[in-house]
């Protein structure tokens, strides 16, 4: 997949990104709640399995937000991947262990999922953290905790402060008689996504839960 580099010269978050990586070097999180209610009765109904459609869901908005897709190469230079893949957890039931897995992103919906059941079905039984090979440098991480609810996460990454893409941890749902929330924590680096980006990626994200019907086929 093709990384397009950034000429930070010429780049109009120049400032921003000196600023947050050189001067005041930090990343950010906060959880909101998605609605789900309608998607979740769908995928109900339609005996689907609800954390692939999640997966789509994030991979699907992330693969429309440029700054979501920001990475630093093998050659330290800095660009943005013209489409990222989703690496996400999935947890053996038996060992109580979890593995990171990663399935290509298709934006057909149907394609996505299968590949995605495919994934989880063949690696559920592992007790590597990492049994599919060959994961694309051109990828981001999900993580989910069914077990527990919360209202803000936080994930520390020591690695000098310089990784970029971001993080994604789904919790439990919160459900009351007339509504479903899925909790979402959202992590970033300030470098290259500011309040603004993750807002609108929170309104795409809920847009597309609302607007199930038009791709949950």
């Amino acid at each position: 997949m093709k990384f397009n580099q950034i000429d930070i010269e010429k780049w109009n978050r120049k400032e921003y990104y000196i600023h947050y990586m050189n001067e005041l070097r930090c990343t950010y999180s906060l959880t909101v709640n998605i609605d789900i209610t309608g998607l979740k009765a769908a995928v109900k109904e339609m005996s689907k399995r609800i954390y692939p459609v999640q997966i789509y869901m994030i991979a699907t908005v992330v693969n429309q937000c440029e700054e979501f897709r920001m990475d630093i190469n093998s050659y330290g230079e800095l660009g943005y991947w013209s489409e990222v893949n989703p690496c996400y957890t999935i947890f053996n039931k038996d060992s109580k262990t979890f593995s990171s897995i990663w399935t290509s992103y298709n934006r057909v919906f149907s394609r996505f999922y299968d590949s995605c059941i495919e994934d989880i079905d063949k690696y559920s039984r592992s007790t590597s953290l990492k049994p599919k090979q060959n994961e694309p440098s051109n990828s981001f991480t999900i993580s989910a905790l069914p077990w527990m609810g919360f209202t803000g996460f936080n994930i520390n990454v020591f690695n000098e402060g310089r990784y970029l893409p971001p993080i994604f941890t789904i919790g439990k749902f919160i459900e009351t008689e007339s509504s479903v929330l899925m909790p979402l924590s959202i992590q970033v680096h300030h470098a290259v996504c500011d309040g603004f980006h993750v807002g609108r990626f929170v309104q795409l994200l809920q847009e597309l839960s609302s607007n199930h019907k038009e791709w949950l086929l």
